[in-house]
Order: structure tokens, then C-alpha cells, then sequence
């Protein structure tokens, strides 16, 4: 009678989600830029979001940091924006704003009420259409960067933790660069290669703009025309990006911080790119190995044989490749070969065994679960339809995306994990404190 009754449960809850349609209408302005349009009416709020397709990747090897500056030196005024005062419009009108950078894209948005929808839209095409890049901005916005890498990165505890898996798992590809750069490289750059590096990259053929919430869509596609049809098409974006070549050997490396005491270790696989079936099972198989207190890898390691203080499997997927890694903290004088040899018993029974039924039942039943957690709000929404146009072409994995994990199965799992979780394959980086050098 439990059985049937968890049974009933999942059953009813698989048919909620199948029924939570994320409706959308997109279309292209003349200029390239791709507009993706979701109408909710439930509340009377707007997310208005840009995603230019530009990100730490599309850097020149000396000139690295340009995308995630220009994710600052966009705020900083326009033509008919005065210099400062791009946060008082948005706050003074009820609304709140951020942005936020990676290797592939770069995010703004806008969240206002939603009489303000017009006044999102002229802000972006401001942003667009009237940038006003000179000295001054240049050098205020150099300052505010340095003071976020000393901040985050320099000062902050394991802050240089993904700097040296990236440049020890990448070889050619630009992958292998931060995505916050070098300051000597914005120091060294000129005013001409910011002007150069924003007509290349902020323009509508390299965008999309999503505007989801509480909208009626003519009255949309109307305000949109008028704000960005005009603005002129760029030249097209061609990306001839460095390839990578398979890891067959291991690598290891050391890496040291000022900032910790206690050390860790990761072993960190490259990966294929998020737009893979792969990436997924990969997804599921982090889940599998640390996503709570019950999953595998923590279970036996934080809880039963007290070797580690934490533990923690993710994919980062990213466009063109990805990177798979699982870290752990040593709990008192363990040893960081202990911590990477219960790491790899762990892989190797998921090579070797199928996972049980009630472990896969489990694992659905999470993905299901953030797949509704993903599409509960407007500002979640927006952020999922502008990336699945960016990475896929397929706005509508909104809708669908759910059904890929629905249908990997065990011994998809199990082959995954045998294609790329090899020690053969795969770095482990032991990040150290300084002292112990």
C-alpha cells in the first residue's frame, strides 16, 4: 500500500509539471536582434533582460577582462543617460537592476512594475544604441574592477580555486583564461580597443532581448519596434576558436593560497559541451554522487568515515566545452590521495553497477522538482529563454528540456560514467596554503 501511494504521489506530481507550459512568442527585427516575448499576467511585475553573446572567451590572449569590464562600463551613462545615474533612474521608478558575466555571455536585466516596461526598453536601447565610452568611464570602471578582484579573487578564501583548474584542464582553447582577466591587460589597453571591442559585440545581431511578465503582446512588439529597430545591424560575429585535444594521460598540479588553512582537493575532467546529450547524464550523475546529505559521496565520506569536512560533484557546462569536478575538504590529517582514492571508489561502482531503481527514482524525482523551481518565477523564466535560444536554437526547451532527463536511463548513466570519469583522463589539482609550501 506505500508503494502504491508513493506511486500515486510521483505519478500526480510528473502530471503538475507536464501541465506548467511556459508559452512564448519570438521573432527577429531586421537588424538580427532575436526578441522572445512571455506573457503572465498574474502579477503586475516585468523582467526585461539582454543577453549579448560575448563573454571571456571571445578575449585576445593579451587583452583578457574586456567582457566582464564592459558588464560594468555599460552602466555608466549613454548619450541621453547622464554619467552615474543609470541606478537612480532604475531605483527611483520602483525597479532594480544587475548583470553578470561568464565565458560565453554576458546578462543584463531589468525588473520593474509593470507600467515601467517602457522605460526598461529605452534604457537597453540606450544601452545599445548610445554607449558613451571614454577616458574617464574607462578609468573609474579599472578601479572598480581591481578592487572586485582583490575582493573576491585575491583576499578571498579559495579564491583562485577555478583560475588554476582552468588554466591546467585547457590548453589552446580561451577557456583557459578568468573570466575577471588580468589587470595589467585593461591597464595596458587604449581607448580605441574598448570602442573596437563594443562595435564588434554590443550589437543587436549578437543579442536577445526576452521581456516576460505581465505585458500584452502587440502593445510589446510596438514599444520594441520603436526602441530597437533603427539601431544598425553589426558586422557578423565569426568565432575560429582554438580546439582541445583528448586527455589520455593524467595531470597533476599544485596550486597555493594565502588565504586558507585547510586544504582541498578536485579531480577535474574536460567535458563536452553543454549542448550535449552527454552534459545532461552528467548533471544527473553529480546529483547522484553529492546532492544532499543522503547522496553517495557525502554519506560515505562527511558522514561514515569522517575523512572529509565536505565534499562536492558538479558539471559546469558551458558552450563549447565543459568541466566536470568533484572536490573534497580533508577532515583533520587525512590524507588528499585518500580524499581523490574514495572519490574514485565511489565512480567505479557507477562504471561497474547500475544504479538501484530507488536511487534513479530518487534522482528524477530531484530534476523534477528544479525544473519546476527553474520556471517559478518571471526572472527565471527570462534568464532560461534567452540562454536555450543562445546555447541551442530551441527556445522551447523551456518546455521540453525536462523530457531529455525523464528519458536517461540507468545504463546511460552507467556508460557515461565509463566514456569519461578515467583517472587517465582528468586533472587532479591539490590547492594548498601557502604555509605548507
Amino acid at each position: 500500500m506505500k508503494e502504491y501511494i508513493s506511486y500515486l504521489l510521483i505519478s500526480l506530481f510528473v502530471v503538475g509539471v507536464q501541465a506548467q507550459e511556459v508559452s512564448f512568442t519570438e521573432y527577429d527585427l531586421d537588424n538580427g536582434l532575436h526578441v522572445i516575448l512571455h506573457q503572465d499576467n498574474t502579477a503586475p511585475v516585468v523582467t526585461t533582460s539582454v543577453l549579448y553573446h560575448v563573454g571571456a572567451k571571445d578575449e585576445l590572449a593579451d587583452r583578457t577582462g574586456f567582457a566582464h569590464f564592459f558588464e560594468h562600463l555599460l552602466f555608466e551613462g549613454t548619450k541621453n543617460i547622464e554619467r552615474g545615474e543609470w541606478f537612480s533612474i532604475v531605483s527611483s521608478n520602483g525597479g532594480k537592476n544587475n548583470a553578470y558575466t561568464n565565458d560565453d555571455y554576458t546578462y543584463y536585466y531589468e525588473v520593474f512594475p509593470s507600467n515601467n516596461v517602457k522605460l526598461a526598453l529605452w534604457l537597453e536601447s540606450e544601452r545599445m544604441l548610445h554607449p558613451v565610452i571614454n577616458k574617464i568611464g574607462v578609468d573609474t570602471q579599472n578601479e572598480v574592477v581591481k578592487e572586485e578582484k582583490r575582493l573576491r579573487v585575491d583576499n578571498s578564501p579559495y579564491g583562485k580555486f577555478f583560475e588554476n583548474v582552468k588554466k591546467n584542464l585547457f590548453v589552446n582553447h580561451p577557456y583557459k583564461h578568468t573570466t575577471i582577466g588580468e589587470m595589467q591587460h585593461l591597464d595596458d589597453a587604449t581607448l580605441d580597443e574598448f570602442l573596437a571591442f563594443n562595435k564588434k559585440y554590443y550589437v543587436p545581431n549578437n543579442a536577445i532581448l526576452v521581456v516576460a511578465g505581465d505585458i500584452q503582446i502587440d502593445e510589446t512588439k510596438k514599444m520594441i519596434s520603436d526602441y530597437f529597430s533603427e539601431i544598425p545591424r553589426g558586422a557578423e560575429v565569426v568565432r575560429t576558436l582554438a580546439k582541445e585535444e583528448p586527455i589520455t594521460e593524467p595531470i597533476t598540479a599544485k596550486a597555493y593560497d594565502s588565504n586558507i588553512q585547510i586544504p582541498a582537493v578536485v579531480a577535474a575532467y574536460r567535458m563536452p559541451s553543454i549542448k550535449t546529450r552527454d552534459s545532461r547524464v552528467l548533471d544527473m550523475i553529480s546529483a547522484y554522487l553529492t546532492d544532499g546529505n543522503s547522496s553517495k559521496l557525502y554519506r560515505k565520506m562527511v558522514d561514515e568515515e569522517k575523512m572529509a569536512l565536505q565534499v562536492g560533484a558538479f558539471n559546469v557546462s558551458q558552450e563549447d566545452y565543459g568541466m566536470y569536478l568533484i572536490f573534497g575538504l580533508p577532515l583533520g590529517d587525512t590524507p588528499l590521495k585518500s580524499i581523490i582514492s574514495g572519490i574514485d571508489e565511489e565512480v567505479v561502482k557507477i562504471q561497474k553497477e547500475l544504479i538501484s531503481e530507488k536511487d534513479y527514482q530518487k534522482l528524477q524525482n530531484k530534476f523534477e522538482a528544479n525544473f519546476v523551481d527553474s520556471n517559478s518565477s518571471v526572472e527565471g523564466i527570462a534568464n532560461s529563454l534567452a540562454e536555450y535560444y543562445a546555447f541551442f536554437g530551441d527556445t522551447n526547451l523551456i518546455n521540453s528540456e525536462i523530457e531529455i532527463y525523464r528519458s536517461i536511463s540507468r545504463e546511460e548513466i552507467q556508460e557515461v560514467a565509463k566514456k569519461y570519469l578515467n583517472p587517465n583522463q582528468r586533472l587532479v589539482l591539490d590547492y594548498l596554503p601557502e604555509s605548507s609550501k
